[in-house]
């Protein structure tokens, strides 16, 4: 007896369609919200990988000019109001703010250096949102899934016990499928949930030193106009 349920049980087909094939309903849809949780996990990393990348070599080229010895009120110019890099929008956000508070006579309005640390920190909040947009969906997969494969699991091996009734069969052959079966979204929600918060920690801590950066230079700059003002 023993011989033909192992018989029967290698003959059954335990590949990862076959076992999303048999699957129940709940247990089915389970799957498919953590597959599509991963793939949209990985479409954030990558994407912030990218953004990253672009955001450094952006704030170091930009740095390089801003300390090239060129006036500032050129370098404003040169890349005018509206700039692309996120360097540049802070540069331009209190080079805006340091014109428009000049009166017509050239004397400085009251509180000018007030209203130019506020525009530059408007606009690094604005970055720094940027930077951390989608991280919040990582730390949500990377905190649910494995809850959301672990009901999976619990579904599937309590369908598992309901088929064992019904059949009055304790075979391998009988109870192997039901339980690969709820194991598997188990299994997905830990490949989901394993890559998604080792890259929120690497992406959060990036996101921080590159804000870190914009702050560094909004002061750096700020003082070299406190200097201006001051004289």
């Amino acid at each position: 007896m023993e011989t033909e349920a192992l018989a029967m049980a290698q003959e059954i087909d335990f590949s990862l369609l076959a076992l999303f094939a048999r699957a129940s309903f709940t247990v089915k849809l389970v799957m498919i919200l953590l597959t599509v949780a991963s793939f949209w996990s990985w479409s954030i990393i990558i994407r912030k990988f990218i953004t990253y990348r672009a955001a450094r070599s952006e704030a170091e080229g930009f740095d390089r000019a801003f300390w090239s010895g060129e006036p500032l009120d050129e370098l404003f110019d040169q890349i005018g109001p509206a700039p692309d890099g996120a360097s540049q929008k802070i540069f331009a956000a209190g080079m805006l703010e340091w014109r428009r508070s000049h009166r017509s006579d050239g004397e400085l309005i009251t509180g000018a250096q007030a209203r130019i640390d506020r525009s530059m920190d408007v606009q690094i909040a604005k970055e720094t949102e940027h930077l951390n947009a989608g991280l919040p969906f990582l730390a949500t997969v990377g905190s649910t899934a494995p809850f959301v494969g672990l009901f999976g699991t619990v579904w599937g091996i309590k369908v598992a016990f309901e088929e064992i009734a019904i059949s009055q069969n304790t075979s391998l052959a009988v109870v192997a499928p039901g339980i690969s079966e709820a194991l598997m979204a188990t299994g997905l929600g830990l490949l989901a949930a394993i890559p998604a918060v080792i890259f929120y920690n690497k992406l959060s801590a990036d996101a921080d030193r590159i804000a870190s950066g914009y702050e560094a230079f909004a002061d750096e700059f700020a003082t070299i106009l406190s200097r201006q003002l001051d004289a």
